[in-house]
């Protein structure tokens, strides 16, 4: 009788470990093209850039980048890794729109600041204070001397 009792408190504990297990969900961090925040599918091989989760397209062959479970109440819903909380505390982006140049936040904190910890504008970027929103504090070296001012001292157009 003690060796039965000790056989279904085993069975009870493996059942209970292996329902908690499967409540679990699986890591899906990774990181995806140009290092980006990244969310892992059910196939573990396949890595979305943030922005692809719950974009009502289904690039996850399973589909489980756009599960009501990971949707339902978005930013809250989301795994923490995936979101980027702007200035403004009613607004995010996803993680991989911070520091990719363009102002998504829409106060520049997601490309300024100590939030956005972004790296100085590379060898493709001139650094000014630029005049067009769209940009916060580099503006494409494609947009030098085009004869539109995007910096409000013009260094776009005279030095860069």
């Amino acid at each position: 009788s003690a060796t039965a009792l000790l056989i279904l408190t085993a069975a009870v504990a493996l059942v209970v470990a292996l329902a908690l297990l499967l409540r679990v969900p699986m890591n899906r961090f990774c990181a995806a093209s140009n290092n980006q925040t990244g969310f892992l599918c059910d196939d573990g091989a396949t890595c979305l850039l943030a922005s692809q989760v719950c974009d009502r397209v289904g690039d996850c062959r399973n589909g489980e980048d756009e599960q009501e479970r990971l949707c339902g109440d978005l930013p809250h819903s989301l795994p923490g890794y995936l979101v980027f909380h702007c200035g403004n505390p009613t607004s995010w982006v996803y993680a991989d729109q911070r520091c990719n140049r363009l102002n998504d936040c829409g106060d520049c904190s997601d490309e300024m600041g100590s939030l956005a910890a972004c790296p100085p504008c590379g060898s493709e970027w001139w650094s000014c204070s630029p005049v067009l929103y769209q940009y916060c504090s580099c503006v494409p070296k494609r947009l030098c001397r085009d004869g539109v001012q995007h910096c409000i001292s013009w260094s776009d157009e005279y030095i860069c």
